[in-house]
């Protein structure tokens, strides 16, 4: 079987190579694109990560494809519809980092917290003053969490440890494990309206697509705190700025925007042009960039030694799984 792998590292080739001999693997540390994908055109199995748009246009170039391995858990940056209609099985990483990815919402909440940057790179220059650096305690703030999914419960339990009241939204609210935790669930405009601190852990699709808007940043207390390690989608990033500006949000912590991919590399910004994408989010990602009460990590929430190993080891188990007969973790195509 002929597999391709993508955006990989050198290091990670070996536990590539655990899957069985006779199969020709070619790696490439690039994303999948348009322009390099008839170079793999007869790949049986693909496997990639969140910055390879897997789009209909890029998948017909793979007549043979049978699979596709993300190496992550979330899989929107797959067109489902055609994997579909031609039989491609998709598999996911359903758990790696849930605690890691709690961490970093913790790191990014403590880091707002404590006003931790200003203080740093004032330190460095030789300031000593506390002028503008005063905090506030996060024990006995409230902590809204939308999405109790794996992510989302480890941020809790983290939370009860610092002494925090959770309010938390669930399409399907876990009862027994509130009850264990000593938190409670609420509606979206209660969570909403009696948080501090707001925490996303949401799945990107249609309906979660810009979940806070204009209309939820209006509910919220006034000198809210977002933090969001989900989806850049999951926010309206021009009701963010007005919100910001506005004095409704005091401060935010992110580990993801909506146009992610494309404001990594500079040079991307002028494809952007030609390609039609959205100028105006773009311009909204680099206004956020530079507000000193914004907080932006490079989507390195679940970048620790633990949570990389096990996203490699489970995806090469999904591939091997797949060719034996009995695929596993499979979330398109079943």
């Amino acid at each position: 079987m002929k597999i391709a792998v993508f955006e990989v590292e050198e290091w990670e080739r070996p536990v590539f190579e655990r899957v069985d001999s006779g199969h020709e693997i070619k790696f490439t540390s690039d994303k999948l694109t348009l322009a390099n994908a008839d170079e793999f055109s007869d790949a049986e199995v693909l496997s990639t990560f969140i910055y390879s748009t897997l789009n209909s246009a890029i998948l017909s170039k793979f007549t043979k494809l049978k699979l596709i391995a993300t190496r992550s858990t979330g899989f929107d940056h797959v067109d489902a519809v055609y994997c579909k209609e031609h039989g491609i099985m998709v598999a996911n990483v359903p758990t790696y980092g849930e605690n890691t990815v709690a961490e970093h919402v913790f790191a990014l909440i403590l880091s707002i917290s404590h006003n931790m940057v200003e203080s740093i790179e004032r330190t460095r220059k030789g300031d000593f003053s506390l002028q503008g650096l005063k905090g506030f305690d996060i024990r006995g703030k409230t902590l809204g969490v939308f999405g109790t999914g794996h992510i989302g419960r480890c941020v809790i339990e983290i939370a009860k440890g610092f002494r925090m009241d959770v309010l938390a939204f669930d399409l399907y609210p876990n009862l027994e494990y509130a009850a264990d935790l000593g938190f409670r669930y609420g509606t979206v405009e209660e969570v909403l309206s009696k948080s501090d601190i707001i925490t996303l852990h949401l799945p990107a699709n249609a309906a979660t697509h810009n979940f806070l808007s204009a209309p939820q940043f209006e509910m919220m207390k006034k000198g809210v705190v977002i933090i969001n390690t989900g989806r850049g989608t999951l926010i309206d990033i021009h009701a963010l700025l007005h919100a910001i500006a506005g004095g409704k949000v005091a401060a935010v912590g992110l580990d993801v925007l909506p146009e992610e991919p494309v404001i990594r590399e500079e040079a991307e910004l002028l494809r952007s042009i030609t390609q039609k994408l959205p100028l105006e989010t773009l311009l909204a990602d680099h206004i956020l960039l530079r507000l000193r009460n914004v907080i932006i990590t490079p989507h390195s929430a679940f970048y620790t030694k633990e949570a990389v190993e096990r996203i490699l080891y489970t995806t090469v188990d999904n591939i091997k799984s797949f060719i034996m007969g009995n695929p596993q973790n499979i979330v398109i195509g079943k």
